[in-house]
């Protein structure tokens, strides 16, 4: 059954405005079945209204819910801290828990602002709460999400990969521990309130693309306070069915503008939780991919695949059908940017170098791509990987590495260092995805146990994105591709912030050999005491 809900955000007492806007919508749209209430229900002037509803002279017209107190002068409008009829239709659900109507549908809540204090003031959540609250219903080992989520403060970072919150700082704003709940509870609509802002965020996965089966998204919005000057939206009109009655392939359906999750970070403690609670031990495996299906399904190793679970063996690396710019021993590579030549790799730096310690790892021989690499060519370059880490940690810096896998047919491991202070890789993935969505391009993260070679076939054209955490972004090119975007990421504002250094050929345009080449040699001279090449 298609149950019709209301919404709103801060009451502050506010009561004869806020009904007779009910009543207003039910009488030109018909029956709601219930009304939810965010935020402050009470002000520091309710009283008079409230005596009213309170005495019984007058009735809301909605069976109305609402959370607690958000501060210390409103505590005493709330006897009970578990719960309680406060009027006539008028009911305090209590300061955590689950309330699920006859209708089946599953509405978690959780009352007050966040506190580091244990225990928490009246007034407050702590950890403890939200813990508990999780643990309650991740104990189910069928849980699946919740329908609705209702608290008060914003969680943070919910418009990280979203549409614009306006005057908002989504950064800096609203409550962790809420983003962990609903990173937990994933909530097919979780309201908010107390920032005096509408905002109704863009749906949001919960799920990981390639990595586990579709999931239902999930809603965020935030509801200003009734009779606001400015017309904010503070009452929304929803339908719903419960979760439990729906057919699961309606459920899990994508719309078009769903974006990637915002609490990746509590999301995977959240995973990590639900596992634990659920004891469902995995041994620790490598996933492998059904990349006939547009949804992997993860499946252990047995020993018997057949497909890319192991890097090739030593074999001859193919002949290029022509030229070839990075072939070592092509006549065409520029020899004065090589830095360091290992047995299967060597390392130059970049041409129009986006910064003067940009580098690229190298085959030696001629390889397309990682995923066509033979096992020690491999071993080799990961070994130029762990060098330049604690090259470029020696210096206060990370590396961003990337391989576009298209239009190219040479590998090129382009290896970009950004200063570590600046760049957190939270923030790198969060450009990249963010940038990768505007212009429709899905770039999914792949499991920590993964790599390249399970995830795509040889021949498949890609673009994939490695922190020197370890961390990996990745992207299966259908049709056209953007052939600066890795590069176009790092300079933009919220990286390097070196916009006219998107271009290589605008950065290599003029450049002297001789000015390359002692650049190159001053690479080399630093680089000399992390050069495993040299003492192997």
């Amino acid at each position: 059954p298609l149950s019709r809900r209301l919404a709103c955000g801060d009451v502050e007492g506010r009561l004869e405005a806020l009904f007779g806007r009910v009543r207003a919508i039910q009488g030109k749209s018909g029956h709601f079945d219930m009304l939810l209430c965010v935020g402050n229900f009470f002000g520091t002037t309710s009283e008079a209204e409230w005596s009213e509803y309170r005495t019984g002279a007058k009735k809301a017209p909605i069976p109305t819910y609402v959370l607690g107190a958000n501060d210390h002068e409103t505590v005493s409008y709330f006897p009970d801290v578990s719960g309680c009829e406060l009027a006539e239709n008028i009911t305090y659900l209590g300061r955590r828990g689950l309330y699920s109507g006859t209708s089946g549908l599953q509405i978690a809540y959780l009352s007050g602002t966040e506190s580091q204090d244990e225990p928490a003031p009246e007034y407050s959540f702590s950890a403890k709460d939200v813990s508990e609250l999780k643990t309650s219903l991740l104990s189910n080992p069928n849980f699946k999400g919740v329908d609705i989520l209702l608290t008060s403060p914003w969680p943070r970072d919910v418009g990280t990969f979203a549409n614009s919150a306006g005057e908002i700082d989504t950064k800096k704003c609203g409550s962790k521990l809420i983003s962990d709940l609903a990173a937990s509870l994933k909530p097919r609509y979780h309201f908010a309130a107390l920032e005096k802002a509408y905002y109704e965020r863009l749906p949001y996965r919960n799920h990981t693309v390639l990595q586990e089966t579709p999931q239902h998204v999930s809603r965020f919005i935030a509801l200003a306070d009734v009779g606001n000057t400015s017309k904010k939206k503070y009452l929304y009109a929803f339908s719903i069915t419960p979760m439990s009655l729906m057919d699961p392939a309606e459920l899990v359906k994508q719309p078009q503008d769903v974006t990637e999750n915002p609490y990746q970070k509590s999301w995977k403690e959240a995973q990590k939780t639900k596992a634990r609670l659920c004891a469902e031990e995995e041994r620790a495996c490598q996933f492998f991919f059904d990349l006939n299906k547009h949804q992997g399904k993860k499946r252990p190793s047995d020993g018997k695949e057949t497909g890319n679970s192991q890097p090739k063996q030593a074999k001859k690396p193919p002949q290029p059908t022509g030229p070839c710019w990075f072939c070592l021993a092509s006549p065409d590579v520029e020899k004065h940017l090589v830095v360091s030549i290992g047995t299967h790799c060597y390392l130059a730096l970049a041409k129009g170098g986006l910064l003067p310690d940009h580098v690229l790892i190298l085959p030696i021989g001629h390889y397309q791509s990682v995923v066509d690499l033979s096992s020690e060519v491999v071993e080799e370059v990961t070994k130029y990987k762990s060098a330049l880490k604690e090259f470029f940690r020696s210096k206060g810096k990370r590396y961003v590495l990337f391989e576009r896998n298209y239009r190219s047919q040479h590998l090129q491991l382009q290896v970009i260092p950004v200063p570590l202070d600046h760049c957190t890789p939270e923030d790198i993935k969060e450009s990249f995805i963010a940038q990768a969505q505007e212009q429709q391009i899905e770039l999914v993260e792949i499991p920590e146990h993964s790599d390249i070679t399970q995830v795509v076939q040889p021949g498949t054209p890609y673009f994939y994105v490695e922190l020197d955490t370890g961390e990996k972004l990745f992207h299966r090119i259908r049709g056209r591709f953007p052939l600066h975007f890795g590069r176009a990421v790092l300079a933009s504002p919220a990286l390097l912030a070196l916009p006219q250094q998107a271009d290589w050929r605008r950065c290599a345009a003029g450049r002297a050999a001789e000015e390359e080449a002692a650049q190159a040699r001053a690479f080399r001279r630093d680089f000399q005491p992390f050069d495993f090449s040299l003492r192997d």
